[in-house]
């Protein structure tokens, strides 16, 4: 089977009957990136997606394939990370700067985004831990679905 368009989302979509059958297929940071790949169904079904340049990333929930009394779901693993929960302005831009300077990105929430507080997360690196565990930032490290995946951050200078 070749998967060649997203046809909708769970969060917006609702699937079937119960009669269905959901499969689905899994995917981490990186994987969820790729427009072309191949996969395989919680089913053991391998598949292939050829996904076209407009689209970026696979969501979770994302509805692969419905049809013929069967879906295909997306399931986006947890991402290992640090959530960081600076106390001021200050903190929060002292962070931001050592972050940019080790090219990594960040994702920003808030609680109205189920987040517990105003919070900037990082995947996971034990040097950004270091820093700011000398720095007292408060963090907490967590296992997260991220509602988008980080990407590598390209520089040259």
């Amino acid at each position: 089977m070749l998967i060649t368009e997203i046809v909708g989302n769970t969060a917006t979509v609702d699937l079937p009957a119960s009669d269905w059958k959901i499969e689905t297929i899994s995917f981490d940071d990186e994987s969820r990136l790729k427009r072309i790949q191949r996969a395989v169904t919680s089913t053991g079904e391998e598949v292939g997606l050829r996904l076209s340049n407009e689209y970026k990333e696979i969501k979770p929930g994302d509805i692969l394939y419905q049809q013929d009394g069967r879906a295909i779901v997306a399931d986006v693993k947890p991402t290992d990370v640090l959530i960081i929960s600076p106390r001021s302005i200050h903190e929060a831009l002292s962070v931001a700067h050592a972050l940019g300077n080790r090219h990594l990105q960040a994702q920003f929430f808030t609680a109205e985004d189920g987040w517990d507080g105003e919070v900037m997360v990082v995947r996971y690196d034990h040097t950004v831990q270091s820093h700011l565990e000398h720095v007292q930032v408060p963090f907490t490290r967590d296992s997260k679905v991220m509602p988008e995946a980080f990407r590598h951050a390209e520089h040259t200078h």
